[in-house]
């Protein structure tokens, strides 16, 4: 399977649009249709009843967008949070240089550079030397004549009207959890929560991104599900053990994402973060090759809560009331993209299949296994016969009791074949017909989405 045809599918279906297309459209900015938003409302509630609600040690929070720019000097944004960027002479391109040399490393399966290799540590003269000796080409146009490279910052900035004629730069926040730590006093002030303990959030991220690719994988404009775990020093590796088995358990038992097509990945020393003294990444191998799917534990240890102690002068400690010890605690982070997660969901249950029908004709069929949990729409319910007055009716009412439990579709149109077929390309797990015999002993022919089968049940037995 390759990408385009996942891209055709989600426009066709309702998933994903380009956005602002009337007007020739925004690179890389896609609109979730009707069925991509249920998508993504599924996961992100199966994600908070998972992580929060089923957790005694685990609150949420919602932070703001715009945040107080000493924030992300403070957490290192301002002066770090950049990419190589270099231009073709020829073309007039732009391009991450990172991401020449490691599309290239990946395809010539060259070592001299590592993986992911951190492109801030690595001298602007060693990279444009590497392309050259490397003879790595603009993809755009074939030449081999790059000019300087440039750190570009990767936060959006925009500007604050504080007087009438003065104005202060401030962020789009470029990730979620620094919303948390700032705010890391006020939980532990205003609640009766005791390390080890968790603060989740959900919400909107952006990066200015040089060069966003591969449909929802990276873009400019994204949702992210985050975690802070609080946790004693010394501790952390138990907790980052902890985490490493959640986060699994969340992808292939929760989300129902084949294991198969899943690994567990620890970054080198090379790749981390200068504060990280450990992180380990949940990947996918999506249709380009293996990609972090989310991040299933970083060890951020107390770096983030130092960083705002020194930088806005307030005290970061913890008191722990039955031990007396006063820390400042260590930090694990199990983040997740919501974004990336529907694209994840889309390629894994997304199949072609060859059948025979009941003609012993053989017909090829579109279908989303989408676990019923996850599932845009659970039930979708067909009346036979559109212009029979008592079976439209008795439908109507079917779908008025399932649709006050659960997400349905009420479909009317078209042949009852096309229906089914429009339905397993969506994903829906159940379809319900109502005839002529409905009417007679109120039961149903509920049609199984995956295994095509039928049966004949009674209205009220219907559920998942």
């Amino acid at each position: 399977m390759n990408l385009d045809t996942i891209v055709a599918w989600s426009k066709r279906r309702w998933f994903a649009y380009p956005g602002s297309l009337i007007y020739g459209g925004l690179a890389n900015a896609w609109d979730f249709g009707p069925y991509g938003i249920e998508l993504k409302r599924n996961i992100k509630n199966i994600w908070w009843k998972e992580f929060v609600q089923k957790r005694p040690n685990i609150i949420g929070l919602d932070a703001q967008i715009l945040m107080n720019t000493k924030v992300w000097e403070a957490s290192g944004h301002v002066g770090w949070f950049s990419d190589p960027l270099i231009d073709c002479k020829k073309c007039k391109n732009r391009f991450r240089a990172d991401k020449l040399i490691e599309d290239y490393m990946e395809k010539k399966q060259d070592t001299e550079f590592p993986n992911n290799w951190a492109a801030e540590k690595t001298p602007s003269d060693d990279v444009l030397e590497y392309l050259k000796r490397k003879n790595i080409k603009c993809p755009s146009c074939g030449a081999l004549d790059y000019s300087d490279v440039k750190q570009f910052n990767l936060m959006f900035k925009t500007q604050q009207w504080v007087l009438e004629d003065k104005s202060a730069d401030v962020y789009l926040r470029p990730e979620t959890a620094q919303g948390i730590f700032v705010n890391f006093k006020n939980i532990t002030d205003s609640t009766r929560m005791r390390v080890p303990f968790g603060i989740a959030q959900v919400g909107k991220a952006f990066r200015n991104e040089i060069s966003p690719w591969n449909f929802i994988f990276r873009q400019r404009e994204f949702e992210q599900m985050e975690i802070e775990y609080f946790v004693e020093p010394g501790k952390d590796d138990e907790a980052m053990e902890m985490w490493k088995k959640d986060s699994w358990d969340w992808w292939t038992n929760k989300i129902w994402i084949n294991p198969e097509n899943m690994r567990m990945r620890e970054h080198g020393k090379d790749e981390l973060s200068h504060y990280s003294k450990g992180t380990f990444d949940v990947e996918y191998k999506f249709p380009w090759g293996w990609g972090e799917l989310s991040a299933a534990g970083a060890n951020r240890t107390d770096y983030d809560l130092k960083q705002h102690q020194e930088h806005s002068g307030v005290n970061m400690q913890y008191n722990d009331p039955k031990t007396g010890k006063r820390y400042i605690p260590y930090v694990i982070e199990p983040s997740f993209g919501l974004t990336r997660a529907v694209l994840t969901a889309m390629i894994d249950a997304h199949d072609e299949e060859t059948y025979t029908d009941p003609q012993w004709r053989e017909q090829t069929r579109v279908v989303a296994r989408f676990h019923p949990d996850v599932a845009p729409i659970k039930f979708a319910v067909l009346p036979l016969m559109e212009k029979k007055t008592e079976i439209m009716e008795m439908a109507q009412e079917i779908f008025a009791k399932l649709s006050d439990k659960y997400m349905c579709e009420f479909d009317s149109r078209w042949n009852i074949g096309k229906r089914y077929r429009r339905q397993d390309e969506i994903g829906t797990p159940y379809c319900i017909t109502v005839d002529y015999d409905s009417l007679e002993d109120g039961t149903v022919t509920i049609r199984d989405r995956d295994t095509m089968e039928q049966k004949r049940i009674k209205v009220e037995e219907i559920s998942l």
